[in-house]
């Protein structure tokens, strides 16, 4: 594992979570396979498959306030060349509906695979953290 991989990976997921943040479809979609998987709590304990489930989500919030998400503590494991998992607790802060400043902890595993070149997401799963 070089460390100039492990940089790469970390600020792709970055970049992830941000387009998340903002509701940014168009970067979601070029970072994720078309047949992504996950569990989340979204998806109610069923493996959701493709991109249509959480297009829903990006729809629902494209006039959400700001955020911000911090990956805590990431470790990325390499699985080969081609393949990485990468754990961390995300922290995500925003204004309530009071504009009063709210933290909240997700755990979150994330697997990419690069194909074709590029890094492209395919797989995840998202919990809230354990207090």
């Amino acid at each position: 594992m070089t460390t100039k991989t492990v940089g790469e990976l970390l600020e792709i997921n970055q970049r992830l979570l941000t387009a998340i943040s903002q509701a940014d479809w168009d970067v979601y979609q070029e970072l994720c396979a078309d047949d992504l998987t996950c569990f989340e709590p979204e998806a109610r304990g069923q493996l959701v498959e493709g991109l249509p489930f959480h297009k829903f989500y990006f729809d629902l919030e494209a006039d959400r306030k700001h955020s911000q998400n911090t990956m805590a503590s990431p470790r990325v494991r390499m699985l080969g060349a081609d393949a990485a998992v990468i754990a961390y607790v995300r922290l995500v802060q925003r204004l309530d509906a009071a504009d009063v400043p709210q933290t909240a902890a997700i755990e979150e595993t994330r697997v990419w695979q690069k194909i074709d070149g590029r890094w492209r997401h395919v797989h995840f799963h998202r919990a809230p953290a354990a207090h």
